[in-house]
């Protein structure tokens, strides 16, 4: 079961659960959360509830393709891991040491080291939805997506659900100097979410999601890439027990599991560019790159 939030007939943000089968049925709740709280309450799961409460529903007409999508959840904040995948950390070695590819660096520490690479990524303001712009950094000249599994997560650490991030980075500043990070991976529009969250109870593994990543130019194919979860250097759990350990979480924090597809080191993002970033059974996120004028508006 998939949980969304699209634009209804009389333009009110509105929950709904999508069915294996793509029928869209409206929720009376305001968010994944409230959702999780009343089912708590009635002692059930959340996949009993929502299919105690479709079972006296029905869907509406409209299919889901041509739904104007929100983010499936309006999250505080939204976190990031990062070197969790082996290309992960041989991209950061070659950022780091101008292209150098027999370098070891502090990167294969962070890959190998008990405690992950967990950094702030973006909070609800920076966060787009499907089919919003994401952002170019105006003072750097190598930009790439991050396409990656994210977790919804409650103020426990508990795992709710899986969407799709994507964790737009500038390879050329965290390059330059690790201390810049958070530069490389903050700004406006730098982070998105959805279309999605696939219910944690609806996943038989959660190791075996098939991750793809399109960028179109022009309308033409220009990058293409796959991976699966399966290649995670780290559990989950791992990586949720540092994020909550004497921190403080909010219920919906979503943290992004890091990225397996990276393109060619010859490529960078450009203004018009388009992203598509495919998750098995969670969908397909898709935005448009744009280099804004003026990211104060």
């Amino acid at each position: 079961m998939r949980i969304i939030r699209y634009i209804n007939e009389h333009s009110n943000a509105t929950l709904a659960a999508v069915t294996n089968g793509g029928e869209v049925y409206p929720l009376p709740q305001d968010g994944l959360i409230e959702l999780i709280q009343q089912a708590n309450e009635q002692q059930v799961s959340p996949l009993s509830f929502i299919e105690n409460f479709l079972s006296t529903s029905m869907p509406i007409q409209q299919p889901l393709e041509d739904l104007s999508l929100l983010v499936p959840i309006v999250a505080e904040e939204v976190w990031a891991s990062g070197v969790t995948y082996e290309r992960s950390r041989d991209a950061r070695n070659y950022e780091a040491t101008d292209g150098r590819l027999d370098a070891t660096t502090f990167y294969d520490k962070i890959y190998e080291a008990e405690r992950p690479e967990i950094f702030f990524k973006s909070t609800a303001a920076r966060t787009v939805g499907p089919g919003k712009d994401v952002y170019l950094r105006s003072d750097s000249n190598w930009q790439i997506p991050e396409p990656e599994l994210g977790l919804v997560i409650d103020r426990e650490g508990g795992i709710l659900g899986y969407t799709i991030g994507n964790d737009m980075s500038c390879r050329d500043i965290e390059g330059e100097n690790p201390l810049y990070l958070p530069q490389a991976k903050m700004w406006k529009n730098s982070c998105s979410i959805g279309p999605a969250i696939l219910l944690a109870e609806s996943v038989k593994d959660p190791y075996d999601f098939d991750i793809t990543c399109r960028i179109y130019r022009n309308d033409e194919l220009k990058v293409e890439g796959q991976a699966n979860t399966s290649q995670l250097k780290r559990k989950y759990h791992e990586l949720v027990s540092f994020l909550v350990r004497d921190n403080q979480i909010f219920d919906g924090t979503v943290l992004l599991t890091g990225t397996c597809i990276i393109p060619e080191n010859d490529f960078t993002l450009l203004d018009g560019d388009r992203i598509e970033i495919e998750v098995s059974g969670i969908g397909v996120l898709k935005n448009n790159v744009k280099l804004p004028k003026n990211i104060l508006v």
